[in-house]
């Protein structure tokens, strides 16, 4: 074997070993943030939390490589605001009313979709068939989930399902932005942790409701190092690496997993179990996340 298959090999092995941990990363974070959205946490400690250690972990980094030499100032305030605490919040907020499976399904289930159409509304790429079927089977799954919430007698389900929503259209808006700026890893650390650090932490802890006091240690010890290195540090470091070795399809594709693996989690840790149409949603959504991004795939290698 070569020098350079051996490379290729080695690096395409990091890619899949980077993109199944990415898998956890995220379907943990669903449980983790439902548990902290029904404790005595408030979502603004939650967001202070996730902003506030990330900006500490980042800044480092920030400072060294400097990258906002290479950024106007529209494209800080742009970035800041599409990764920033409106985003979080409604997140957050949506926790409060529905279940974490939920949010594996209208969060990292309906991205695709939406960033698919996104796509062909500013960089006029076209929507095939496959496309359009993945689309419909994500849509019906949503639907699914909707009414899995009612059948659950969760009446405010609905409401978390629209926030998370809006969660996955706002982390669109900032693919389309790493997309449109070929963004960096460092570039988005300072906008995604610094500059909303900054400018979130001292507005919560002047003026905004916190629990910090009646929470346990081991919630707040739990919430502090997930929310605040795990997704925002580690899993942007290895969702990059990915990318590079494995590509942005796969990478999608393994992304396909998490709605099941966080309703699976769920159900282990929170005792939330779906019903019928929670779990017909499932079945409906995995191959259309799967459908967009091998598809995206193919027409890419054309």
């Amino acid at each position: 074997m070569s020098n350079q298959s051996y490379s290729q090999g080695n690096n395409t092995f990091l890619g899949y070993t980077a993109a199944i941990i990415v898998v956890f990363i995220w379907s943990i974070w669903l449980v983790v943030s439902r548990s902290g959205a029904q404790s005595n946490l408030s979502v603004f400690d939650l967001a202070a939390l996730r902003y506030g250690v990330s900006a500490l972990g980042a800044l480092p980094f920030v400072l060294y490589y400097k990258p906002w030499k290479s950024m106007t100032l529209f494209q800080i305030a742009a970035l800041s605001f599409t990764l920033g605490p409106v985003y979080i919040l409604f997140v957050f907020w949506g926790f409060t009313f529905a279940p974490a499976s939920h949010g594996g399904i209208f969060m990292n289930g309906a991205l695709p979709a939406i960033t698919l159409i996104a796509g062909w509304i500013w960089f006029s790429e076209k929507i095939r068939l496959p496309h359009w079927i993945g689309i419909c089977l994500i849509l019906t799954a949503s639907v699914l989930a909707v009414l899995d919430g009612a059948a659950l007698s969760l009446s405010e389900s609905w409401l978390g399902d629209l926030m998370f929503l809006i969660g996955a259209i706002f982390f669109s808006a900032y693919l389309i932005l790493n997309r449109l700026w070929n963004l960096g890893a460092t570039q988005v650390l300072l906008c995604g942790s610094v500059v909303n650090g900054l400018i979130y932490v001292p507005i919560w802890w002047l003026f905004l409701p916190s629990g910090l006091t009646e929470v346990s240690q081991g919630q707040l010890v739990l919430q502090t190092l997930y929310q605040g290195l795990v997704p925002n540090l580690l899993g942007l470091l290895l969702v990059s690496i990915s990318v590079r070795s494995i590509g942005p399809a796969a990478s999608a594709a393994f992304m396909a997993a998490v709605p099941g693996m966080g309703t699976l989690l769920s159900l282990v840790f929170l005792g939330e179990v779906p019903g019928l149409p929670g779990w017909f949603s499932l079945v409906l959504l995995t191959p259309g996340i799967l459908l967009i991004a091998l598809s995206k795939k193919s027409t890419s290698q054309k």
